[in-house]
């Protein structure tokens, strides 16, 4: 159970600004969709996803790490990985199970014109967005198991887009969508508390011995 006193005497460690800004931002989080990332190589490509999961409100992020291993670019995610909850799988089939029992509907990202496309994208169901690596896109494991597939419409000569920026895309359009509906996609008020607590214990310096002088205050 949190101590309230500590969370009190933790506070006075951080400015009113930041404590404003986590407020601020909180309001704006949401576990009503997230993103999934299969095998993606180029460390600044999954770490630019992980920040514009921050951009635009993402809680969590999934990362799938069967072939390539922890591929977090602190420098390119530039503190996002902070503010947003990163979940690692070893394997695809893992990462699905997980969101599926968290009762995501999964929609794998491909430049197939068959798949559905953004412009047509609900917000009727918990939605989990999966991309692949840059090259080979997602696996056919991953596009079999997947609920359905989806487009980002392009007219151009080029098929495809860098991971990272059709992501950003995809996320814009979605939140988008999700804010101007009525869906209850705002995180519950405990949740919130407790992402607030955790945003400030991450905000102080020298943590242990700030939390060693309150107890021994006391």
């Amino acid at each position: 159970m949190v101590d309230p006193g500590l969370i009190a005497y933790l506070e006075s460690f951080v400015s009113e600004d930041r404590l404003r800004r986590f407020s601020e931002v909180l309001q704006w989080r949401t576990r009503y969709i997230t993103v999934a990332m299969e095998d993606v190589y180029h460390l600044h490509n999954a770490s630019a996803v992980i920040r514009s999961a921050d951009v635009f409100g993402l809680q969590d992020v999934h990362i799938i790490e069967e072939r390539f291993g922890k591929r977090l670019d602190k420098k390119i995610a530039l503190g996002a990985q902070k503010w947003v909850d990163i979940h690692r799988y070893p394997t695809t089939e893992a990462c699905l199970k997980s969101l599926r029992d968290k009762g995501y509907r999964i929609l794998a990202t491909t430049p197939r014109k068959d798949a559905l496309s953004l412009e047509k994208l609900t917000v009727d169901h918990k939605i989990a967005f999966l991309f692949g690596a840059e090259k080979e896109g997602l696996s056919e494991k991953a596009l079999e198991k997947a609920d359905d597939l989806i487009h980002i419409p392009m007219v151009g000569f080029t098929e495809s887009l860098n991971v990272s920026v059709a992501a950003a895309i995809v996320l814009q359009r979605a939140t988008s969508l999700l804010h101007a509906s009525s869906v209850d996609w705002k995180l519950r008020e405990e949740e919130r508390e407790e992402k607030r607590v955790e945003w400030i214990k991450k905000s102080v310096r020298n943590l242990d011995k700030i939390i060693a002088r309150y107890h021994q205050d006391r």
